[in-house]
Order: structure tokens, then sequence, then C-alpha cells
């Protein structure tokens, strides 16, 4: 479509720690994780970008072994330090296998030490040059790091479209509200399906 906004596909939090079984941060997301079949409906969406254009960021969350980055923390982060997740150079920290199999068709940011994937990266200014206007949000967690990547891209002047099958919080209660009360009031909320119903080969475009 000649109108069409260029459209970049975010990844969140897809690391060991949360999504493998033995990973530190596993049992946050477990439940809804399993529920929603996240990590399928991602390959789904990404698989279905692969022969495009469309840009593919993943922006992990990284810190130093003694968690300097974090101040006092309270709350998730408090919880991420105790259980020593996300250490940079672990296991744990690490991208997912399941994403790494896509090579350099991802791209990976790093530099995020927060809920907000903005502060601390050039996300900005990479989907800037890159002339996106409207990005696809997937990953955990739904009313963290999700919540705030999402908010802070609207306040970017970015449309945003978060897949709801794609995305997990903690429980299935949290996720249903988040995507039913708190996203629509500044973003698209689509599942994986209606979402490749928009695709335009080989651009996802909206």
């Amino acid at each position: 479509m000649s109108n069409a906004r260029r459209s970049a596909i975010l990844l969140v939090g897809f690391q060991n720690d949360y999504f493998s079984p033995d990973g530190a941060m596993h049992a946050v997301i477990e439940e809804n994780a399993r529920q929603n079949n996240v990590l399928a409906n991602t390959q789904r969406v990404l698989s279905a970008v692969m022969g495009g254009e469309t840009p593919i960021i993943n922006l992990p969350i990284h810190f130093s072994p003694g968690y300097e980055e974090l101040g006092q923390p309270t709350g998730l982060l408090a919880a991420i330090r105790d259980a020593g997740a996300f250490s940079r150079d672990t296991k744990g920290g690490r991208t997912i296998p399941e994403l790494l199999e896509y090579g350099d068709r991802i791209q990976h940011l790093t530099g995020k030490t927060s809920f907000n994937a903005f502060l601390g990266t050039d996300l900005e200014e990479h989907l800037r040059g890159a002339g996106v206007e409207h990005v696809i949000i997937m990953g955990v967690v739904t009313p963290i790091c999700i919540d705030s990547t999402a908010r802070a891209a609207t306040e970017r002047g970015f449309a945003v479209t978060i897949v709801s099958d794609a995305s997990a919080g903690r429980n299935e209660t949290e996720q249903d509200f988040y995507c039913e009360s708190i996203f629509p009031l500044y973003a698209e909320v689509v599942d994986t399906e209606t979402l490749l119903g928009h695709a335009a080969d080989p651009q996802i475009s909206r």
C-alpha cells in the first residue's frame, strides 16, 4: 500500500531467565506464557516477515554482576536483583535460542537496564533512521516492560500495536485486564491472526 506506515517489530524480554524452565524468573510468566503460546505466536509473526524488510529489533535487559545500575530497587527490579537474573554474559541473560535461529535478520540493541526499552538504548534513533512510524510490540512482562515501552513509543509519536497472544503478564487476569482496559487507551491491541491478516507481502503495514 502506497500510504502504509513503515512498521518495526520490537521484541522485549525474550531471554532465558524468563523462558527457560530453569530461568531465575521463569515462574513469573510461566502460566500466562503457556496459555498464550507467546513464543509460538511470536515465531509465526517473525516467519511471516522473514523475507521482507520489516525491521525486527530485540531489546534484552542486562545488568552488571553487582546490579549497580539499580541503586535501591523495589518491586520487580528488587526481585530480579535478589534472584541474580539477567546478569550480563550469563546463560540467564542471553537471548533465547529460538530467536537466535533467525540470525542477523534480528537486530539486537543493548543498553536496556529499566522497564522502558527506549531508556539506555538508541532505539528511538534507530527507528527514525529506518523511517519507522509504527511499532509492533511482543514479549514480557505485560504490565511492566510492555506497558512502559509502549507508552514511551506513543509519547514519542509512534503508532503502537500490542500483540495480545504474543505477550504475557504474570497471570491470565492481569493479561486480560491490560489488553482489554489499559492498552486500548493509547494503542491498538490485536491477536496474531489479526496481525497476520494485515500483512502486506513482504512488509507488515498499517
